[in-house]
């Protein structure tokens, strides 16, 4: 989610400022835009997501981290995602930046959904580095992974399916990631479980 944009500064100034700036922005080509905070269910799904990746990458090279790690997708660019994936060998010197995630996913809201459709697709997909952007929605339960082995062709999940994340080796149940998430598709999925479960 984004507010108007600010006057145009250099990167150098912008990265400064985030060091202490209380509130994030994103840098697009000497614009800066001011990241709004997010729904609860935007936090749920990026906290479920972060925790199920750290239990499968624990003993891992490559950590996920939520939504305060800056990334670089071009020289000129730099974006907050909701999650992302780094391992040990990025190259970046910047304890504050990171250059090579080999996933990296955004939840979606009505205002971010265009940006994260098109402009930030195509910035990270460019990236040599990655292997999978996904999108995920709030409002009903469908999950979108891009793959990097499938041409970047999306592929959709939903509840009552698994998910398999390449990059990381590691397949989630569409329903873990959105545990304890709220919205009428979910209310009505887990109501027919319920009452499935207790017939048998």
């Amino acid at each position: 989610m984004f507010a108007q944009p600010l006057d145009q500064i250099s990167i150098q100034d912008y990265l400064a400022g985030e060091r202490i700036s209380q509130q994030k922005y994103e840098y697009v080509a000497g614009q800066v835009y001011s990241m709004a905070g997010a729904k609860i269910n935007h936090n749920r799904i990026t906290r479920n997501l972060s925790n199920l990746m750290w239990n499968a990458l624990k003993d891992q090279p490559c950590e996920p981290f939520v939504s305060d790690m800056l990334i670089k997708t071009a020289h000129d660019r730099f974006r907050y995602p909701d999650v992302v994936v780094i391992c040990n060998d990025d190259p970046s010197q910047d304890a504050y930046v990171r250059e090579r995630p080999i996933l990296v996913v955004e939840v979606i809201s009505e205002s971010t959904r265009r940006t994260d459709k098109t402009d930030k697709r195509l910035e990270y997909i460019a990236l040599p580095s990655l292997l999978e952007y996904v999108l995920i929605e709030q409002d009903i339960a469908e999950v979108t992974v891009y793959r990097r082995s499938a041409g970047w062709q999306p592929s959709y999940y939903y509840l009552g399916q698994e998910v398999t994340f390449e990059s990381i080796h590691t397949t989630l149940k569409v329903e873990g990631i959105y545990e304890r998430v709220e919205n009428g598709e979910l209310a009505k999925w887990r109501l027919e479980k319920s009452a499935s479960e207790e017939q048998d």
